[in-house]
């Protein structure tokens, strides 16, 4: 075969090849436009070119290389793909507020918003410059209070402590008036006194005053008054506790049927209304059992009807007189009744008879000793009263109660004593209460 042949044949051949493969080209060019989309499921895992040694390449850091084949053709038709949905969050609606009616008071919360609305114009701020001639050199300080108008002649009722001593007091009242003030009269054995003010009648609104003999424990006690200074507040309890005898705190005597209430009573409260239900006064705020000067829930007020004793003689005469027994002692306990050998086991114990006073005058007989029984000193030899006047006498507030309410100066009162295992009848002439201070 001549070259020339072969060249041609050669050349044929070239041809050829080169025709298949375009042929071919154009083929997968048509599948691919045909389908729109090549099915990437079927293609194999990428195939990774051996890392070539960098030394070779100085110039081009090594790379790493994916060849993916290009099938020939699908022999079955491609799936759609289904577009997955795009998540929407789900809308958020607020939760809407429960339609909630025009709140209202309760009937307690009506009653109490009327007492104070009624009772607060008659409670007043009291401002006392104090003068202490027992201290060395003298000493003067300003302290402050409550008290509530008893008429429209201008009368002030409040505590003795707060205005003993006083060189000048001043009295606010709950528009922000503020007048001078005058102390007509006090009663250390029960802490009142009585201010007046010169103000014209219908300046005025008095309180109404009601019975502590009525008062029951467990009911409303509600206090009105500038505890701290704060004034006109309101604080709400109740009674817990009646007939309760307190130290009178300016004077030897106590305070019998004091009222018991755990409405929160504060410094500054002295002298303020303690009221019920009703709106009406049952107790002037006097104490707090307290360690440090601040509510603990156990306050004390002089019950009304005492109030209702004493004021007038204050605003007359500018001093009460009480009837005097002129005795101490205490409440008979079954200790001192069989220490005593005596045959009863109630009554107030005499446990000292006041030198020159009514019952020393009469005959009666005080404690003479005292031993020991559980640990505990008990005194002997005194007289027990069981009875005044025919009025059983269970403990030493009864007779105090008894002589405080139904007795008066000069009137002689039969005691029903017992000395030893005898019973006798003793008549005792009442004397005025001297001044005495605590000591």
């Amino acid at each position: 075969m001549s070259s020339r042949r072969v060249v041609v044949l050669v050349g044929a051949f070239l041809a050829f090849v080169v025709l298949s493969c375009m042929a071919l080209v154009a083929g997968l060019v048509v599948v691919t436009m045909q389908t729109g989309l090549m099915d990437w499921a079927s293609l194999p895992e990428a195939v990774p070119l051996p890392t070539l040694a960098p030394e070779r390449f100085l110039l081009t850091p090594p790379a790493r290389v994916t060849i993916i084949p290009i099938p020939m053709q699908s022999t079955r038709p491609l799936e759609t793909a289904t577009p997955r949905p795009t998540p929407v969050p789900p809308e958020h609606t607020p939760t809407p507020f429960p339609t909630v009616p025009a709140l209202s008071l309760s009937a307690e919360e009506q009653v109490l918003a009327e007492i104070y609305e009624r009772v607060n114009p008659s409670v007043v701020n009291i401002e006392v410059l104090q003068s202490v001639p027992e201290m060395p050199g003298g000493f003067d300080m300003a302290v402050s209070g409550s008290g509530f108008i008893i008429d429209k002649e201008g009368h002030i009722v409040t505590n003795n402590h707060l205005v003993a001593h006083a060189a000048e007091v001043w009295v606010t009242l709950y528009d922000d008036t503020r007048v001078p003030a005058e102390v007509i009269g006090t009663d250390s054995d029960s802490d009142l006194a009585v201010l007046k003010v010169s103000l014209p009648p219908d300046r005025l609104v008095p309180v109404e005053l009601g019975d502590s003999s009525q008062v029951k424990v467990g009911q409303k006690a509600i206090a009105i008054g500038n505890p701290f200074g704060l004034e006109g507040s309101m604080t709400v309890g109740i009674v817990s506790a009646v007939g309760r005898t307190i130290p009178s705190g300016t004077s030897i005597f106590s305070i019998p049927e004091a009222i018991q209430t755990d409405a929160p009573i504060n410094p500054g409260n002295s002298g303020g209304p303690l009221l019920d239900l009703a709106g009406r006064v049952i107790g002037v705020n006097t104490q707090i059992r307290s360690e440090d000067r601040a509510n603990s829930g156990v306050g004390f007020a002089v019950p009304v009807n005492i109030v209702k004793q004493v004021v007038p003689d204050l605003i007359a005469t500018g001093q009460h007189v009480w009837p005097w027994l002129g005795v101490r002692g205490g409440t008979l306990t079954p200790d001192m009744a069989e220490a005593n050998g005596l045959p009863v086991d109630r009554g107030a114990y005499i446990a000292e008879v006041i030198a020159g006073g009514p019952s020393y005058k009469a005959g009666l007989r005080g404690a003479v000793d005292e031993i020991e029984v559980n640990g505990r000193p008990v005194p002997i030899g005194g007289d027990v009263i069981i009875a005044i006047d025919g009025t059983p006498i269970r403990n030493f507030d009864e007779l105090l109660i008894y002589v405080t309410r139904h007795a008066s100066v000069g009137q002689t009162v039969e005691l029903t004593v017992i000395r030893g295992a005898a019973e006798l009848k003793i008549p005792v002439t009442l004397e005025a209460r001297p001044r005495l201070t605590p000591r």
